[in-house]
């Protein structure tokens, strides 16, 4: 039987990035001693004041279709969270609500970008980027972001990308894997960029409650931006709310309406209990979980000086987000058969970052939503398993 073109598009070799994952989630089902470093699950529960509500809004019949961009009261409270952070008006209409973070960025890509357009995104990028885009029909055109550079692209490197197919421009702050945060400076620059060739800015900011020295800033800020930006989040990381699928885009107005059209032919909206928790998490919990924060800092700075003072391996305190990149280089082992063999030999499971890009080559990503004692007793085994390598 022959089956749609597009689904090349949607597999490769960042499609394939969490096989070491699920080999390790088969050993661990099977009683296997694995520390699971690999993907981004937080050990920190769902608050109690948002499960309270969910119980709750099921307990009053909360179970009915919903508008499909969201509920009112929700687009409101998440409209006025957005014009907090970003310091410009945002209206409940430019807020479309969607099943998590990834749902926004796929319904964004299928409304924006034409068969043959190029969009530009910088690497090291998350991995369901290229199959988001290339879906459409589009070309990813990948700027890197060099090691040496704390994983920032460069200005030059994003214009010299720009040719007369360029539609878009997507890129996450803070990026996940490399936890690098675009500064105001550099997303002016970008913006410039935007304005001047009249292209889409897509910018993913799921980690943006989560940094570190310094603060988020969005792109939707800047002057004559907040007609061609996309700012997308949602609740997974900032309140430890993965599963419950809750994100949202905040577009122009005419962008919300063909949003609106797609979600009717695709998801038909969110549920409606959800939605309602989702309103306290944002108003009750306005900068996310702060312990999470606290321990997230003190876990970066504690796992990686540990990492940094054995011999092959360098640990990059990320500027935000959940993760630590581990550079493996020097042990003369790719990413690959550093992280099978960490994993056969001490039980961890981590995620080579070669998958997010050529700039993440040699680097294993590492999530740091583990508990204390686990990233404490991963670092021992990998002393030990560093030993085995001299």
């Amino acid at each position: 039987m022959k089956y749609a073109d597009r689904v090349d598009r949607l597999a490769g070799e960042a499609a394939d990035a969490w096989g070491l994952y699920v080999i390790a989630a088969q050993r661990k089902s099977e009683g296997q001693d694995i520390i699971m470093l690999s993907i981004g699950d937080t050990d920190f529960e769902s608050p109690d004041v948002v499960i309270e509500e969910a119980y709750a809004a099921l307990k009053r019949g909360r179970t009915n279709y919903a508008n499909i961009t969201g509920i009112q009261p929700l687009r409101e409270a998440i409209a006025k969270r957005q014009a907090r952070k970003s310091g410009v008006e945002i209206t409940p209409d430019q807020v479309v609500v969607t099943q998590g973070a990834q749902n926004a960025l796929y319904n964004v890509a299928q409304c924006l970008l034409d068969p043959g357009c190029e969009v530009i995104v910088p690497e090291p990028m998350y991995v369901t980027y290229p199959a988001t885009i290339e879906g459409t029909g589009a070309n990813l055109i990948s700027v890197e972001s060099r090691a040496e550079n704390n994983f920032h692209p460069t200005i030059e490197d994003i214009a010299g990308a720009i040719t007369d197919k360029t539609q878009a421009i997507f890129l996450a702050t803070p990026n996940n894997p490399t936890g690098a945060v675009y500064t105001r400076t550099e997303l002016e620059a970008i913006a410039e960029l935007c304005k001047k060739h009249d292209l889409w800015l897509v910018s993913d900011e799921v980690y943006g409650d989560l940094t570190y020295e310094n603060e988020h800033f969005s792109a939707i800020s800047l002057p004559g931006m907040r007609e061609r930006t996309i700012a997308i989040s949602s609740l997974s990381k900032s309140h430890a709310m993965a599963g419950w699928r809750l994100g949202w885009a905040i577009v122009p107005e005419e962008l919300a309406e063909h949003m609106d059209r797609l979600g009717l032919c695709s998801t038909y909206g969110t549920s409606t209990f959800i939605q309602d928790a989702a309103i306290v998490a944002i108003e009750e919990i306005p900068e996310g979980i702060a312990e999470m924060k606290v321990a997230y800092t003190n876990r970066r700075e504690r796992f990686c000086n540990f990492l940094n003072n054995l011999p092959g391996l360098a640990c990059r305190m990320p500027e935000g987000g959940m993760f630590a990149m581990l550079d493996v280089r020097a042990t003369g082992l790719s990413a690959y058969d550093y992280a099978h063999k960490l994993l056969d030999d001490q039980g961890i499971s981590t995620l080579p970052a070669d998958a997010f890009g050529p700039s993440a080559k040699g680097f294993l990503r590492i999530n740091m939503g583990a508990s204390d004692d686990l990233l404490d007793e991963a670092a021992r085994r990998i002393e030990a398993f560093e030993k085995t390598l001299v």
